[in-house]
């Protein structure tokens, strides 16, 4: 019987590179990857924004003729064969599939691979993205389509002092080379922390070194701070904790082994936004440095306005094991795999308890926190916000700092109070209004009470030209605006002398009145006199809306 092998289509490499990567940082994600499984040192990248050309190059230990053609052209092929899981220097490997390097074919027309070892001579190739597309429409097998010769211009550019290592040239970028250079040098910075972490590898771009510092305005925009299992990290241990920003940190245990990293959060959302792009700082999931699934959080949502400031690094190597959980396209894991839901189950648990700190340190700190955290209730929540935006204003500027701190705890001592008054005082004021509007509705005689307007009246009157003021005060000037609660509830419901102990709204406003009047002149009341009111002021609120209900 006949025997038969596969016919591999060039379309197979839309499918699997050129439709399948889509961010510029994903594709530099890769050249780099491939850099540090060659045990390079040092990697150069160069963006000609005018000449629309992105170069990579690296002095890792580069390709013979016969890796080149059998190990890089060839689709699938895995550096792990035979269990190999490190590079020769004990770096963990970074690729597995053998498909990462398709990524090359996605962002520009032509691409040009120039690589050689230290005892061998130059090899490479040339791949045109026209050329391709011409063999893929007259399908073309995979071996029947060979690559281009480079040029000798590029050749002698870019390898006159080359004894090892790979260079990629990318010219005639898809749509241009958008993104600005910091921009570029921020999210390396970020996405790539091996490169940061390991001392012998060095990324470089146009000529300047990229480090930590990239990320030195997050560092000052960072505000609290939740370590995972005390992770060794330059990034925490040398910027994060040295900078006066940080307000709060703890460390969190988790039992599940090597997950490890941290979550922060910043003082406002629109810090997160890396300034220049859409790109948004969020909280991802590294695997031997690498990341590989952005924004983590997307798995877990809780729907609360904390998710908006938080960012972070999760880590968590155990996912690189035998098993192959990582998606095609290099930019996620499978979302059903056994060890990677057993992740995101401890990132649910540690969440939770970031959501109850959030709020609790955003509280200490005067700012907004979680309106939807019931520790709090509405009313408090929103009259300690007031009270903090308000307080503000009275922090001396230009003074010394024991100054301040002493107006500052002065302030915090007050916090509690200003609360409780300011809420009371809502109350009050929407009570004794939706009061007199039941009053005019019902249209209740006043008639009993003209001798005591005209008194009040007359005070007001004495108190303006005292004050010098000739403009008038009261919006609404009628005899009820000059009514407190008591003479409300009076004409709403009268009383005789022989229905005293009877139980009445008129009766409440009495009992209200004196802790009510001292509330209203600014005084600080004692936890009696706050039962008190609160208690009362239920009875009240509850035969008002009685009231209403009837109207």
């Amino acid at each position: 019987m006949k025997t038969y092998t596969f016919n591999i289509s060039l379309s197979i490499l839309n499918h699997l590179g050129r439709n399948l990567y889509r961010s510029f940082i994903t594709v530099l994600g890769e050249a780099i990857s491939n850099s540090w499984d060659a045990d390079a040192t040092n990697v150069n990248i160069c963006v000609d924004k005018e000449k629309n050309i992105l170069v990579i190059q690296d002095d890792g230990k580069g390709m013979t003729d016969y890796d080149f053609q059998n190990k890089f052209l060839k689709i699938g092929y895995s550096k792990r064969k035979g269990n190999i899981i490190k590079t020769d220097s004990g770096r963990p490997f970074i690729g597995r599939k053998g498909i990462g390097k398709l990524a090359l074919l996605s962002c520009a027309k032509r691409i040009t691979v120039i690589t050689k070892t230290e005892n061998t001579d130059i090899v490479g190739g040339v791949i045109d993205n026209s050329g391709l597309d011409e063999a893929i429409k007259d399908d073309v097998s995979a071996n029947e389509y060979n690559l281009m010769e480079p040029s000798e211009r590029i050749i002698e550019e870019y390898t006159r002092s080359l004894s090892h290592g790979t260079v990629i040239v990318f010219e005639e970028i898809n749509d241009g080379i958008r993104n600005r250079v910091d921009y570029i040098r921020k999210l390396v910075a970020l996405y790539f922390r091996f490169s940061l972490l390991d001392p012998n590898f060095n990324i470089v771009l146009n000529d300047k070194k990229i480090s930590l510092e990239e990320l030195n305005e997050l560092v000052d925009n960072t505000q609290l701070l939740w370590e995972i299992n005390s992770p060794n990290d330059p990034y925490l241990k040398d910027y994060l904790k040295n900078r006066n920003s940080l307000k709060r940190n703890v460390n969190l245990k988790v039992d599940a082994i090597g997950i490890n990293g941290f979550i922060a959060s910043v003082a406002k959302p629109s810090m997160l936004k890396i300034r220049g792009s859409e790109e948004k700082v969020s909280i991802d999931l590294y695997v031997n440095g690498r990341i590989r699934e952005k924004n983590i959080l997307k798995h877990i949502p809780t729907a609360r306005i904390v998710e908006s400031y938080l960012y972070g690094q999760i880590h968590y190597n155990e996912l690189d094991d035998e098993n192959d959980r990582f998606t095609s396209s290099r930019e996620g894991i499978v979302s059903d795999d056994p060890k990677f839901l057993g992740l995101l189950q401890e990132l649910e648990t540690l969440l939770k308890r970031i959501i109850e700190d959030w709020d609790i340190w955003r509280t200490e700190l005067k700012q907004e926190g979680d309106s939807e955290n019931t520790r709090i209730p509405p009313k408090d929540r929103k009259s300690k916000e007031l009270f903090n935006e308000i307080s503000k204003d009275f922090v001396p500027e230009g003074t010394s700092n024991a100054n301040r701190k002493k107006v500052e705890q002065w302030i915090a001592e007050l916090d509690e109070d200003a609360t409780f008054n300011f809420t009371s005082y809502g109350e009050c004021f929407i009570s004794e209004n939706l009061l007199r509007k039941y009053i005019r509705e019902k249209s209740l005689d006043l008639s009993d009470k003209k001798k005591e307007i005209e008194k009040w009246r007359k005070t007001a009157e004495n108190a303006k030209n005292s004050a010098n003021i000739s403009f008038d005060i009261r919006e609404d000037d009628s005899d009820l605006s000059y009514f407190s609660m008591d003479d409300l509830t009076y004409l709403v419901e009268p009383i005789s002398k022989g229905d005293l102990k009877k139980a009445s709204l008129h009766r409440d406003a009495q009992e209200y009145k004196p802790i009510r009047d001292a509330m209203a002149h600014t005084s600080r009341l004692t936890r009696a006199a706050k039962n008190k009111l609160n208690a009362t002021y239920e009875n009240i609120k509850a035969r008002i809306i009685h009231l209403l209900s009837e109207i």
